[in-house]
């Protein structure tokens, strides 16, 4: 049990990433679609089809980082310094996007600086973390099993192509939740935002697709490999076939599967970003497995999922559960 113990929390933080991802996706989405309407209404529905859901997504956030503090602290040594700068700007940023959706209610009619700083927080979070995530996809520097670079590596075009992939992605999630979630002027916005959002979110895709393996012989040879094609060509196939299901359901405006075939996308593409790293927690030098901290430890602390992360997921489902259906104008919870 104690070799697979580094795997299940490898394989934790990465559900909570995704789950991260997918929560927090919407609403980040949500605020940065906010600009391209001046509509009051609208703007309050908007905010209020998310307003019973948002200031819990980042208790996924919670979990990752912990988890990587708790069962890979030399990873966490390396990441935190090399990427200090975007994760505490991303972190500043989600704090004031927090505070100007609470405050944005209590001082109508007054509320204009607060509209600007929910689109800036959710914009700068969603750019911080794609900026993140360029700079662990580039590599970072160790000598010695210590961060070796200076704080500024993370910043390259990769990573700032990354940000701005990931801004597209956040807008088109919150968009087809807007599709799933509203009706009338709204959805029908949201469908036009959609499908052009789609393809720029292919285009993004497509260009990491060949940038990443182009940049990295390690990253080439995990996919281009004789012996691997044959395993991992249902990966980008799957990815076609999902995008086009998305286009085809955006054009008839069905309600619930641009989100579904959305998120698909975005489950794939970590699908993808999981096959180019992998067994690397630090790419390219530190493994899962060189980064683990004792077995007694991961055992203690994964006790302590197992007993919380169903209380958790049962508060998640009954929330949306309470809160199903259309959100209409004059209608919300805040």
């Amino acid at each position: 049990m104690e070799e697979w113990l580094p795997f299940v929390w490898a394989g934790i933080i990465g559900l909570a990433v995704v789950f991260y991802v997918i929560a927090d996706g919407f609403d980040l989405g949500i605020g940065i679609l906010f600009p391209f309407t001046s509509d009051e209404e609208d703007r309050d529905v908007m905010m209020n089809s998310v307003a019973p859901f948002w200031d819990g997504n980042e208790t996924w956030l919670v979990l990752g980082g912990g988890g990587l503090l708790v069962a890979f602290p030399l990873a966490y040594s390396i990441i935190m310094p090399a990427l200090y700068v975007p994760l505490i700007l991303m972190l500043l940023a989600l704090i004031f996007r927090g505070v100007s959706f609470e405050f944005r209610w209590v001082s109508k009619p007054n509320h204009k600086a607060w509209d600007f700083a929910f689109w800036a927080g959710s914009t700068v979070a969603t750019f911080c973390q794609g900026l993140v995530l360029g700079g662990f996809l580039q590599g970072i520097s160790v000598t010695d099993e210590r961060f070796s670079g200076n704080a500024l590596d993370f910043l390259t075009p990769f990573s700032i192509m990354c940000g701005f992939g990931l801004v597209a992605g956040y807008a088109l999630i919150g968009a087809t939740w807007l599709i799933m979630r509203t009706e009338g002027r709204v959805m029908e916005r949201a469908v036009k935002q959609s499908q052009i959002l789609l393809l720029i979110v292919l285009a993004f895709i497509v260009i990491v697709s060949v940038w990443t393996p182009l940049s990295s012989e390690r990253i080439a040879g995990r996919w281009f490999a004789m012996e691997r094609i044959l395993w991992l060509w249902p990966v980008p196939l799957a990815t076609a076939a999902l995008a086009w299901f998305a286009w085809a359901k955006l054009r008839l405006e069905w309600s619930a599967w641009p989100f579904v075939a959305v998120i698909g996308l975005f489950l794939l593409a970590f699908v993808g970003l999981g096959i180019s790293t992998y067994p690397y927690i630090v790419p390219p030098d530190i493994t899962i497995v060189q980064a683990a901290s004792s077995p007694s430890t991961q055992m203690f602390m994964l006790w302590g999922v197992l007993i919380l992360l169903p209380v958790i997921l049962g508060y998640i489902v009954f929330v949306y559960y309470t809160f199903r259906g259309k959100v209409r104008p004059g209608e919300g919870y805040h």
